[in-house]
């Protein structure tokens, strides 16, 4: 087998090849699957990545029970291009088609049944703006129509045990509003790698690692690699601390509506807010307050028109 960073070589020689390496251990375990770029700009996914496979090649890292999927490179041709997808975003419609209509589409093919196999993803990002590293869940157990769950406390234990500093939990049913904010019907464009896990009968956790050119971010995220193998009981390697905080439940989601529109700050990622405070201006000039204290979270100034600009969250009571 090639080193690790050779597979990120050829990620980006070929596009059109999807690479992932799999190593299962005798003794019998659970089953985790490790993403890196499904967004092509987020870069600190493929390299813990390709360092963790080094160390599984050259013996550094052993798998002491249960089966292990890397995939460096979820989105080869994003990743060629640097950007947040090839075609489109990979992670809005992770529903496979019977016939693929574009690049990401294809790309899921390949990888719904290789998810689908697996008892729980880790799926490796990072952001645009300054911010701490944050890891994200999904519901809490439901039998609804949506996204029924029954692995919510499996999964927020795997969250907690990534060695980020927060958790965030609620993504899905924001993201439904800020569809209907759109005039859009919720449908499969809020479906990514977690919510098609969850679906599939396995669970999922996301970890913001930093901001993108952030070389820390590389070094939080193959700590999570290494907590969610510890946490798991896969391998002998040392767990990274355990969050054990308050949650914070996304609230609301605010679309930027016209180019004039302005944040009323630089906003980062869990910055603090009390209820009534100004977040945003319109570019009409009216302000955008919120409705009770909380934090900011995933600010993007230079958001799209119609598209998110800023989410709401607070501390989760549960």
């Amino acid at each position: 087998m090639t080193s690790g960073h050779d597979l990120l070589h050829r990620a980006i020689a070929n596009p059109e090849v999807l690479h992932w390496h799999t190593w299962a251990a005798l003794a019998p375990g659970p089953a985790l699957v490790v993403l890196g770029a499904v967004h092509g700009n987020e870069v600190c996914g493929p390299q813990a990545i390709a360092r963790a496979a080094d160390d599984l090649v050259h013996g550094r890292l052993a798998l002491t029970r249960g089966r292990l999927t890397l995939v460096p490179v979820a989105n080869p041709l994003a990743f060629r291009q640097n950007t947040r997808g090839g075609e489109r975003n990979l992670n809005r419609r992770f529903v496979p088609r019977p016939e693929p209509r574009d690049y990401e589409d294809r790309v899921t093919r390949q990888f719904a049944p290789l998810l689908a196999a697996h008892d729980a993803l880790l799926d490796l990002h990072s952001f645009h703006t300054p911010g701490e590293p944050f890891a994200m869940v999904g519901p809490r157990d439901n039998a609804g129509p949506r996204e029924p769950f029954a692995r919510a406390a499996e999964e927020m234990a795997l969250a907690r045990a990534l060695g980020a500093r927060q958790v965030v939990q609620g993504w899905l049913e924001v993201y439904d509003r800020a569809a209907r904010a759109r005039g859009e019907p919720p449908g499969d464009d809020g479906i990514g790698t977690n919510e098609y896990m969850r679906s599939q009968g396995g669970y999922a956790v996301t970890i913001e690692c930093g901001q993108h050119e952030d070389p820390e971010a590389v070094e939080v995220a193959g700590r999570a690699l290494l907590g969610a193998l510890a946490h798991l009981g896969m391998a002998h390697v040392p767990a990274p601390p355990r969050f054990t905080g308050p949650a914070a439940r996304l609230t609301g989601v605010v679309l930027r509506a016209s180019p004039g529109d302005r944040l009323a700050r630089d906003w980062h990622s869990f910055d603090t807010v009390q209820a009534g405070d100004v977040i945003a201006w319109r570019a009409d000039g009216q302000p955008l307050r919120v409705a009770e204290d909380g934090c900011v979270l995933f600010p993007y100034p230079q958001a799209e028109v119609g598209q998110e600009w800023f989410y709401v969250a607070v501390p989760d009571s549960a």
